[in-house]
């Protein structure tokens, strides 16, 4: 490919400076489309220009996005988890992430308990609901200890099958301790799993709003996490420009030697 020219150059420092990064496939972009290139600089620039979050906090969000079992863009993981290193964020902070991350797969089980609720009252079938014990009135208190709030799906899952809250408290027990995650920045991490598109959680999503009022965590700092998220549509341009640009070069080989025999 040929030099690029001062405007592609220019438009490539502009990127770099908002974005903190290149990539071959916003390479393809320049080439191929510049004005999308330019616009997506912007957009996604945006967040982090205006927003409250420091750039630490923004990498870590990208590295549970990136990381999700919903998502599993192992380049841009690799990116972010570089990039927020470089911004001070330590080892154990991201274990926490990947650790949020994983909570994820409980989001299925909270939502399907009050679906199996509302169903087997339609069907006029009693469900499994156990009168609390000592020790699973413990357990409520924990939690509520924990997260200052006690959802409807806690209460189904501790009174139909108080086991099952059991090990599900001790699995969500905040282990973060000296150079971990802080309770506002797990949850605005949390807040980002719930809001991205790749596993919209309306139920999950607004748990974390309000556990984020109740930190104090600012109405822009929410806004700025939700911008955040939509972010990951471009990795259809991630992943598919440079299969094109492959696609493209062995044509023009292909073409230049006479094409297949």
């Amino acid at each position: 490919m040929s030099d690029l020219t001062p405007e592609q150059q220019a438009l490539k420092e502009a990127y770099v400076r908002a974005r903190g990064y290149w990539r071959p496939w916003t390479e393809g972009l320049l080439r191929f489309d510049p004005e999308f290139l330019q616009a997506y600089g912007k957009y996604a620039g945006y967040a982090s220009e205006k927003g409250p979050l420091s750039r630490k906090m923004c990498e870590l969000i990208y590295v549970a996005l990136d990381g999700s079992s919903t998502h599993l863009f192992r380049s841009g993981l690799a990116l972010h988890l570089r990039l927020a290193l470089q911004e001070g964020a330590t080892a154990r902070e991201i274990i926490d992430v990947f650790r949020l991350a994983t909570m994820q797969g409980l989001d299925g089980c909270h939502v399907g308990i009050g679906i199996l609720a509302e169903e087997l009252a339609g069907a006029g079938i009693q469900a499994d609901h156990f009168e609390l014990t000592t020790e699973q009135l413990a357990l409520r208190d924990a939690y509520i200890a924990q997260f200052g709030d006690w959802p409807d799906f806690c209460e189904q899952w501790l009174r139909s099958d108080p086991g099952y809250f059991a090990v599900l408290l001790d699995l969500l027990a905040d282990r973060s301790a000296g150079d971990g995650l802080d309770q506002r920045s797990q949850c605005l991490i949390s807040l980002a799993l719930n809001a991205c598109f790749t596993a919209l959680n309306p139920q999950g999503l607004r748990v974390q709003i309000k556990r984020a009022l109740r930190l104090g965590i600012g109405q822009r700092e929410i806004r700025q996490v939700l911008q955040m998220t939509a972010h990951l549509g471009v990795h259809a341009c991630a992943i598919g420009v440079p299969v094109l640009m492959e696609a493209l070069e062995e044509r023009s080989s292909k073409d230049e030697n006479g094409g297949p025999e």
